[in-house]
């Protein structure tokens, strides 16, 4: 019996301190993930309440234009990109039609002066998300708009707004618009300043107003990048020059605000957005979410990624009292349907003579 007592006493004791230890690691265990939940609550309340802050400050700073695309009949419209051979596509490619305003007016964003758009691109984002193509039409091409017949494209504008505007030119191109943006070339000019000026690269002396943009790098402020962009006489190659400048101008602008410069200083960065989004609107399905998701999918492009391009043309002519631009339907389609299968930027010497030039190093 003492034997027995003896032999179990200590596997009792040793049983009761297993025990404690037991009851002891479950109690350390929920304090660590109870502080573990308070600090991920902690971080996600901070990231929520930073991501709302970012899309309310900047997202919430660009107008919406309502009803662009609800009057359009689906079964009407291209069908969406299919893209082929893209490997390192991670999303659809998406297209925003941009329209904007040279400096002629104050005009606000969404309101084009005269109801007619002077600037009309393409910007197509590529699927990978770290190449996109501009592409712009000249205001004086000789179209078919819809329900009126054969007239100026800036014209459709007009006589329809944005939803006749983008009807045109899927009808014209095949492909598929998906967001609209009207661009207030006067509000951009306030970036101008706000970034201390952009470099242009001018092909040809030319004068407008109280300035003389000579052959080579010009160094503008706001003022001087206002009358560049607005110039619309007196220059060698007419609208496909000024098609050209205001290409221009925006690569210079957005490649100084993705400079180590701006971005270094949040304080300048912050008036800089500001005023990039105050000369901004956008169609009202985009909400200040979807234009944050859009701006983080694009984190990794660079206006080095960026491709200007115009859209093929014949030549010029007259239609009645007007002059006119008329298009190349021929290499246009080829334009089109590299677009359309997101495939431009791999073709793009096949349009060489369309491109904005690269910036001499």
């Amino acid at each position: 019996m003492s034997d027995r007592t003896q032999d179990d006493g200590p596997a009792a004791g040793g049983g009761a301190a297993e025990a404690g230890e037991t009851n002891s690691r479950p109690r350390w265990v929920r304090r660590m993930l109870i502080s573990l939940g308070a600090l991920a609550l902690v971080l996600a309340l901070v990231v929520g309440v930073g991501l709302w802050f970012v899309g309310n400050r900047y997202g919430g700073n660009i107008e919406r234009v309502g009803n662009v695309f609800a009057e359009l009949e689906e079964d009407s419209r291209p069908a969406p990109a299919s893209p082929v051979d893209q490997p390192a596509a991670t999303a659809d490619p998406f297209t925003f039609l941009l329209v904007g305003s040279d400096t002629r007016a104050e005009v606000g964003p969404g309101e084009l002066p005269d109801a007619r758009s002077d600037a009309i691109m393409l910007a197509r984002f590529a699927g990978d998300r770290e190449h996109a193509q501009v592409i712009s039409i000249p205001r004086d091409s000789w179209v078919d708009i819809p329900g009126y017949g054969k007239s100026k494209i800036n014209a459709a504008y007009a006589l329809g707004g944005p939803t006749l505007l983008i009807q045109t030119i899927e009808q014209l191109t095949g492909v598929r618009i998906d967001h609209y943006a009207a661009i207030d070339f006067a509000g951009l000019i306030q970036v101008t300043d706000d970034l201390g000026g952009v470099d242009v690269v001018v092909s040809e002396t030319t004068s407008n107003g109280p300035y003389t943009f000579t052959e080579g790098l010009n160094h503008l402020d706001g003022d001087q990048a206002r009358w560049y962009v607005g110039q619309r006489y007196d220059l060698p190659g007419g609208d496909f020059d000024r098609v050209k400048r205001q290409q221009n101008y925006l690569r210079a602008m957005f490649t100084k605000l993705f400079s180590q410069e701006v971005f270094t200083s949040p304080g300048k960065l912050d008036s800089t957005l500001r005023s990039v989004t105050n000369a901004v609107a956008v169609d009202d399905a985009l909400g200040n979410g979807d234009l944050l998701s859009l701006a983080y999918s694009l984190r990794g492009l660079t206006p080095a990624d960026v491709e200007f391009f115009t859209a093929p043309v014949l030549g010029l002519g007259t239609e009645g009292a007007a002059s006119v631009v008329y298009l190349d339907q021929t290499a246009g389609e080829r334009m089109w349907g590299y677009l359309h299968t997101d495939s431009l930027g791999q073709n793009a010497d096949e349009f060489s003579d369309e491109a904005l030039p690269d910036v001499p190093r």
